[in-house]
């Protein structure tokens, strides 16, 4: 497996948000109309015009409170759970020379339950209008052209890294021991399944619910055989009696 990855380093990201602009800006996506949640984190969550989000979390650690930033994004799965569900024929796309996870306008003749509840890190969104599915496409025109993706060119601290998969793994392992020294807890998260990989210095779920894969039986469904499994148990039910 080689292609391209992410490499990102949550122990040095300062919540900017310039990957978030960037991304944006790149893909001439509209801002969101937003109202205040309480939160620093703006906007709230995804959407189809929202690819990636910098989410915040607060932690009280020994009577301080210690903040927890990550920028979400799609994981690009090395085996896509979204593409495995998916019911058209070349709406979803796995480029074989990055490993980018790539959605096309046949999106809209899928179900959307179905892709979403396929997505154990909770990614894609619909447009209502459309009903095209989008999430981060890697910036695989970016990518192919020779360049960075947007979010990594504008980082300012080298929270996030892009490269071959290989080296990006070999950054990861080598900054995981450095940043070991100061937090034991630091993990790599999913590193074998995904290609944005997140080193995070304390349990995952302090920075997000969906920062680890969500495990197969708190999701609706892993894959479109998984959901005709379910459904038709109580036939199989009724059958039986």
């Amino acid at each position: 497996m080689n292609g391209k990855s992410f490499f990102v380093d949550l122990s040095r990201c300062t919540a900017c948000r310039g990957c978030q602009v960037s991304c944006k800006q790149w893909k001439k996506l509209p801002a969101e109309k937003t109202v205040n949640t309480g939160s620093h984190q703006n906007p709230a969550d995804l959407s189809f015009v929202t690819l990636k989000v910098v989410r915040f979390q607060e932690r009280v650690d020994k009577g301080k409170v210690r903040w927890f930033f990550m920028p979400d994004q799609c994981r690009h799965c090395v085996e896509a759970p979204c593409k495995m569900a998916s019911g058209v024929e070349g709406s979803i796309l796995h480029d074989e020379k990055t490993g980018a996870v790539v959605y096309t306008d046949l999106t809209a003749q899928e179900d959307f339950e179905i892709i979403r509840g396929a997505c154990p890190y909770d990614i894609p969104r619909q447009d209502p209008v459309t009903k095209r599915i989008s999430k981060c496409d890697m910036c695989n025109d970016r990518v192919t052209a020779g360049m960075l993706p947007a979010c990594v060119k504008t980082c300012p601290t080298g929270a996030m890294n892009f490269g071959d998969r290989d080296a990006m793994l070999a950054m990861a392992q080598k900054r995981l021991a450095e940043v070991k020294k100061k937090w034991p807890k630091a993990q790599l998260v999913n590193p074998d399944d995904v290609r944005v990989i997140f080193l995070a210095v304390e349990d995952p779920a302090f920075y997000a619910k969906n920062l680890l894969a969500q495990a197969p039986e708190t999701r609706r469904f892993a894959s479109r055989r998984d959901l005709l499994v379910q459904l038709l148990r109580p036939v199989k039910s009724m059958t039986s009696v």
